[in-house]
């Protein structure tokens, strides 16, 4: 097993899993260093738990608006993004109802599946290296689904991990995945091209038994100047998709908008929006 150095107050240092112990930890893990501040006085936790309040009343406006104008409206699920952010702020949102929990690290979802209660909905929305599907579907049981999958190779090894985990009685369903697709073209961004979201969907549809298909994934580009051209792209992606492969339109849900744009989403159609630092407050940099 990879070892983890931990370094925080306490005066406690070591290698082994991450403590979240005091007011801050720090934890080093191969390449990837991140800080993760937590609350003993629970007054951050109260912030957290208003923020969260505050972010569902403006979906529901949202939805609101959407039903008056006798749109279509499946209700988003919220997910939130707790990326670099303590247990104890997850549980604070948990005890208000939130289930559904987005990691981007590996191992940082590891750690906080263990301390956490079984009954969050976990969703893996960062890129995953194939060599960690095996670990993340082993060591989080109630590892619900991944957004992230971007290539044909990714979902083939997903398939492999979940074959496995349901063979060793870890999980008793299909993983349920999201094709992502770079709709901005932006090479810092991970996902499929456009053009190539039919093949990448059939494929897991006949090739991938074990694995569930939700939908498709994008990130929008920062502040476009007209418009929401890569929400107005996904779902052109997912009508062609639709079309290619005679799916049922509503049978394909969206994720996409977050925290700067997850309203705007919401009126095209996203039927899951990922919101972190509206809810849990800025992060603090990767170092």
């Amino acid at each position: 097993r990879k070892q983890v150095l931990c370094v925080g107050r306490g005066m406690r240092v070591g290698l082994g899993r991450v403590a979240w112990i005091g007011q801050k930890r720090t934890c080093v893990s191969g390449r990837t260093a991140f800080t993760m501040a937590c609350s003993d006085n629970g007054e951050e936790g109260e912030r957290v738990a208003a923020a969260l309040a505050a972010v569902k009343n403006r979906i529901e406006v949202v939805c609101q608006e959407r039903v008056s104008q006798s749109m279509p409206m499946r209700r988003p699920t919220l997910v939130a993004v707790s990326k670099f952010k303590s247990p104890q702020l997850i549980q604070a949102c948990y005890e208000q109802g939130q289930r559904v929990f987005g990691e981007n690290y590996v191992q940082e979802l590891v750690e906080k599946a263990k301390e956490l209660p079984e009954d969050i909905e976990w969703r893996f929305i960062g890129g995953l290296q194939s060599n960690k599907c095996k670990r993340v579907l082993r060591d989080v049981p109630n590892l619900h689904t991944v957004e992230s999958v971007g290539s044909q190779k990714l979902a083939r090894e997903l398939e492999k991990a979940t074959v496995l985990a349901r063979s060793e009685g870890i999980r008793s369903t299909p993983l349920r995945i999201f094709v992502q697709v770079n709709t901005s073209g932006e090479e810092s961004k991970s996902g499929i091209q456009p053009k190539d979201c039919t093949s990448v969907v059939r494929f897991v549809l006949n090739e991938c038994p074990n694995l569930f298909f939700v939908g498709l994934m994008t990130i929008g580009r920062p502040n476009p100047e007209q418009g929401q051209p890569d929400f107005d792209c996904l779902l052109e992606c997912r009508r062609q998709v639709v079309k290619d492969l005679a799916l049922e339109e509503q049978s394909v849900e969206l994720s996409m908008g977050m925290s700067a744009d997850f309203e705007d989403a919401i009126r095209y159609g996203s039927t899951n929006v990922r919101i972190g630092s509206t809810i849990f407050g800025a992060r603090p940099p990767k170092r």
